[in-house]
Parts: C-alpha cells; structure tokens; sequence
C-alpha cells in the first residue's frame, strides 16, 4: 500500500463533498431552508470520513515523522501550517453545527453563519488540500528514508483494514454519493 496515494485519492472524496457542502449552502442562500438531515449527514463525513479517517493518518503517521525525521523546514509545515488548518477546519464545523443548532431553535440570522462557515471551511479545504498534495507529501516522499516510508505504508495498511472492518469507507462513500446526486449532478 502507498499511503500518500491513498491519501492523494482520499482528497479526492473530500473535495467532492466540499463541492456538496457549497451547493447546499447555495440552496440555503436561495430558499432560506435548512435540509438538517442532509446538513448532518455532511458534518458526520468530514468528521469521521475527512478528519478522523483521513486527517488520523496524517496526523498519526505521516506528520509527526516528518517533524522527527526531517525537522527544519518539516517542523513549521506541519505545525504552524497542515495542523493549524486541520483545527481550523474543526473550528469552522463546529461554528456551522452550532448555528444550525440556533437556526433549528427559530434565530433566523444564524442562516448566514451556517452559510459563512460551510463556505469558509470549503475555501479552507480546495486550499489546504492543494498545499497537502503538491508541497507536504511531495516534501515528505523525498525527505522521509525508504525505511520511514515503508513503515507508514504498513501502518496505513493496518489501519485501512480496520476501517474496512467497520465500513467507515464503504458508508461514507455511499453518504457523498447520495448528496452529490441531490445537490450537484
């Protein structure tokens, strides 16, 4: 298993969802109503799907060998720029999920706060993503030794497989399938 191809691919899936989030929040921009369900249903993928799943390996396998193997120009990537926008991203969801929580309870102007925080965690996202696969992995596939490597491609693998055990992929897959064909095909 490669793991920083598969982490490649999983930005993939993420940006798919990130493309539903917009156009929900486009919906709601139009209509002025909240699918709360489908609202749930994105914050539950970019919860266990984007960030536990995917942001997990990185953060588990992938950075903090960088920090100590390559350390330098690796330290500030990964600190001050990978992880500081990965608690960012955490930081706008659950802005969003609060005001949808105000909206649900009758406060009309929270509307513009789920609309401001999808769109901002989006826009923080199509960037971060960008960064991830041209600069950090790049970084790290020339940096990282062959031995560091090959032990987070076994990590990875094992962690998949656990994940396949429990149909994390197989059902979050399945949730951005079912949003894309309401909200973008």
């Amino acid at each position: 298993m490669d793991a920083i191809n598969l982490m490649i691919e999983e930005h993939k899936n993420i940006k798919r969802m990130l493309l539903v989030v917009r156009k929900a929040s486009v919906k709601v921009m139009n209509t002025g109503e909240i699918d709360y369900d489908d609202f749930n249903k994105m914050i539950s993928f970019i919860r266990n799907y984007a960030d536990a799943h995917h942001h997990g390996k990185e953060e588990k396998m992938l950075f903090n060998r960088m920090i100590d193997e390559i350390g330098g120009v690796a330290e500030p990537l990964v600190k001050y720029g990978m992880l500081a926008e990965h608690d960012m991203g955490r930081l706008f969801i659950r802005e969003m999920e609060e005001a949808l929580t105000k909206v649900k309870e009758g406060d009309e102007e929270a509307k513009v706060d789920v609309i401001a925080n999808a769109v901002s965690y989006t826009h923080l996202l199509q960037r971060h993503i960008e960064k991830e696969d041209n600069v950090a992995y790049t970084f790290a596939k020339r940096k990282l030794s062959e031995d560091t490597i090959k032990e987070i491609n076994e990590q990875c693998e094992i962690f998949e497989k656990d994940a396949e055990k429990k149909q994390t992929q197989k059902s979050y897959i399945k949730i951005l399938e079912d949003l894309e064909n309401k909200y973008v095909l």
